[in-house]
């Protein structure tokens, strides 16, 4: 009996050691973003238990790891019912040499991520960054990711831009989701900035998944701010704010001073002399030609006009860009494609008939339901390249399109 109980317990002792530990130490959702200083690049990534911020690295070829960064962590507190931890560490590297690639990796001595690289954004006004941009990116059917996360790895891209909706949702499950979301883009994100706006799905408690994942420039938490790269201003803006009241309507007049003052700030003749385009990025589109009755179906759309029911009314965005000169303008929301001839009023400017489809509004020139993503370079002052590639056509360009602009500002127009 005493031998049996022996066998017993010598049987049981192995089986409990290997049952895995969780290291929440661990880094894990490691992303970039810039935060607008030339020669600097943030990473952001998240642990479960506190844990030092730090980011080792080194140029390709050089020695690995020869410099340290300190950072530091904030703690997230998810609003769902376990009420789930997280610790999201912030590093600023700076001094990083223009289009020289660093190799990396991020977290402390309990815990390093795996190795990665990024190539320093190049803060010329004569270079031609080149981006990819999508909304609506969920975790369960996020079709284009794979074509993606080779084409980032290939370096095809400089920046990504993510125009709202993440996941679907990020709070879901306790913010799991958005865990698993964060672990899924690391392989684009990882390697070059991933530069965000929040849309309608990341609400739920007042954003707080979006504002406390993310790491963009200014001090609104990623709700807007705007960058300046090459030879383009970028602003990124929350169209969120005239749907969601709740959250305060003081957010939607902050923002529009805000941007008032930026785009003034932009338009000033030597800051526009050496970025003359304006490319704003927004979730809810101003414009659209869907039937499903969103804002951008309805002539009196709240991005574009801005809403009377409030007090005092709130102004719309469709003027303010007119009046400044915005050149471009990138939209998401609408599970669609859709290339739109300039537009102002809701009157579209062409010189010739639609080719496209044979019920097109005035103002639309190209649409398609398939999934896919688009492609963007700032070529130079007067250029630039637009196309849309389609996933469910293999990888296939269904629409491409030069924007070329000798003259910029709201002078333009005329």
């Amino acid at each position: 009996m005493f031998f049996a109980a022996c066998v017993s317990l010598s049987l049981v002792v192995p089986l409990l050691a290997l049952v895995p530990v969780p290291i929440w130490t661990q880094p894990e959702q490691v992303h970039l973003s810039y935060p607008g200083e030339p020669g600097s690049m943030v990473v952001t990534w998240t642990t479960f238990s506190k844990a030092e911020s730090k980011v080792e690295y080194g140029l390709l070829g050089g020695r690995l790891f020869e410099m340290t960064v300190g950072g530091k962590y904030t703690l997230f507190v998810d609003s769902g019912e376990e009420k789930r931890k997280m610790f999201i560490h912030r590093v600023t590297l700076t001094d990083l040499k223009p289009a020289a690639v660093y190799v990396y990796h991020c977290g402390s001595d309990d815990g390093w991520s795996d190795v990665f690289s990024f190539t320093a954004l190049n803060d010329s006004t004569s270079f031609s960054p080149r981006f990819a941009l999508y909304g609506d990116l969920g975790n369960e059917n996020p079709q284009s990711l794979a074509r993606l996360q080779k084409e980032t790895q290939l370096g095809m891209y400089d920046v990504i831009l993510h125009i709202g909706d993440f996941a679907y949702d990020m709070h879901e499950d306790n913010a799991r989701i958005g865990d698993e979301f964060m672990r899924q883009i690391q392989s684009i994100a990882a390697y070059v900035p991933y530069m965000t706006s929040p849309g309608n799905h990341e609400s739920t408690y007042n954003f707080s998944n979006y504002r406390n994942r993310f790491s963009m420039p200014g001090q609104t938490e990623g709700l807007w701010y705007s960058w300046n790269l090459g030879s383009a201003h970028i602003v990124s803006i929350s169209t969120e704010v005239y749907f969601y009241l709740e959250f305060g309507l003081e957010l939607l007049f902050k923002q529009y001073e805000w941007l008032k003052k930026d785009l003034e700030e932009a338009n000033k003749p030597e800051n526009r002399a050496a970025r003359p385009w304006i490319i704003t990025m927004g979730h809810r589109p101003m414009y659209c030609s869907d039937d499903d009755q969103d804002d951008c179906t309805k002539f009196d759309s709240y991005v574009r006009l801005g809403r009377n029911d409030t007090k005092p009314p709130a102004p719309g965005l469709e003027d303010l860009f007119y009046r400044h000169g915005v050149d471009l303008e990138l939209w998401a929301h609408e599970h669609t494609y859709e290339r739109l001839w300039p537009v102002y009023g809701d009157k579209g400017c062409r010189e010739k008939t639609d080719l496209f489809n044979p019920n097109p509004r005035d103002w639309s020139a190209f649409r398609s339901t398939d999934y896919g993503y688009t492609r963007m370079q700032v070529v130079n002052t007067s250029h630039i390249y637009l196309e849309q590639v389609s996933d469910d056509q293999y990888g296939n360009v269904i629409d491409s399109i030069w924007v070329v602009k000798e003259k910029h500002g709201s002078s333009a127009w005329s």
